[in-house]
């Protein structure tokens, strides 16, 4: 175990010695702003996934760092645009870009890093990396489209959050596994392997994510606690307990939908019944499905190591 932990702790420095010493776009401003995000912290779960990706089908870590950066500035970006969309004042505990440079510079900013990291990665990689990429892009966009859709709406269903969920958060893990295996001259079996096993992580980690948004404290999240349901988002515990829940339940969650800027004390009131009608219970054992999915995945790749280290990050979100 101590062993196991030395070498994800050995992944993470590895990507952030990167990011210090090679991280730079042609435009400061842009640079600066993406580096606040960096220097803000983060578990960097999209590059250790690419770099565990590459070693378990034979590679060296050390020779797919660039690919695992561009990973996780994807997820930078996509933060960047998340908060102008959402209004956010804070991010992993501090500043959102929005709050420091504006919501036009963080547009421009995002819409630069992925013209840069696509720039980079068509000059550097070969098919089907770039199509899996921009793929992905388009995956990611168009489930923020659907969740917007979705904003408020009680009549949200579980598979509607799988689809949502599966393009907005899991298609990027799947992206980070799938390329850094093809990146290693995995097989096709491998590499089909790791990108199922992203997929069911990322859907796994969404849900983790969502019962954090109502259970953990400001401090934990890097942003207010319940401000899903103040964003009046559809997420999983919601939507198992209004399935699951009694008419009362559903009319008062249609009230607060109906809401403008809700009180804390009402928010908490819905989290409150969010649990008594079972939606954190259900929760919890969907999410421990999806884990198993995840680790069930990995059985092609037989005994590697790095299938132990993927593993356990599965069985952490449990």
């Amino acid at each position: 175990m101590l062993e196991r932990s030395r070498r994800g702790t050995d992944l993470y420095g590895m990507v952030e010695e990167f990011f210090r010493s090679s991280f730079s776009t042609d435009n400061a401003l842009i640079t600066e702003a993406v580096r606040r995000m960096l220097a803000a912290g983060g578990k960097r779960l999209r590059p250790r996934l690419t770099l565990l990706a590459a070693e378990s089908v034979g590679g060296r870590a050390e020779d797919h760092l660039q690919l695992a950066a561009f990973m996780e500035l994807i997820h930078v970006a996509t933060l960047i645009h998340d908060d102008v969309v959402d209004g956010a004042e804070t991010r992993r505990g501090v500043n959102a870009t929005a709050v420091d440079f504006g919501n036009r510079v963080s547009v421009l900013a995002g819409d630069y890093l992925f013209a840069w990291i696509f720039k980079n990665v068509t000059a550097h990689y070969h098919h089907p990396i770039p199509h899996i990429l921009s793929s992905t892009l388009a995956d990611i966009t168009d489930g923020e489209v659907l969740q917007l859709k979705a904003v408020g709406d009680p009549a949200t269903s579980f598979s509607d959050y799988i689809e949502i969920a599966s393009k907005k958060t899991a298609s990027l893990f799947a992206a980070s596994a799938e390329c850094g295996a093809l990146g290693a001259g995995g097989s096709p079996f491998a590499v089909k392997a790791l990108r199922d096993f992203g997929t069911a992580y990322g859907v796994a980690f969404q849900m983790r994510d969502d019962v954090l948004d109502l259970t953990a404290d400001e401090a934990t999240l890097g942003k207010p606690v319940g401000n899903d349901l103040r964003e009046r988002k559809m997420t999983v515990p919601l939507i198992l307990a209004l399935a699951a829940g009694d008419r009362e339940f559903r009319a008062d969650v249609e009230r607060f939908l109906a809401e403008d800027d809700p009180p804390r004390e009402r928010i908490a009131g819905i989290v409150a019944g969010i649990g008594a009608q079972g939606g954190l219970a259900q929760t919890e054992s969907a999410l421990a499905g999806y884990v198993e999915r995840a680790k069930q995945s990995l059985t092609p790749l037989g005994n590697a190591p790095p299938r132990t280290q993927l593993a356990a990050l599965a069985d952490a979100l449990l």
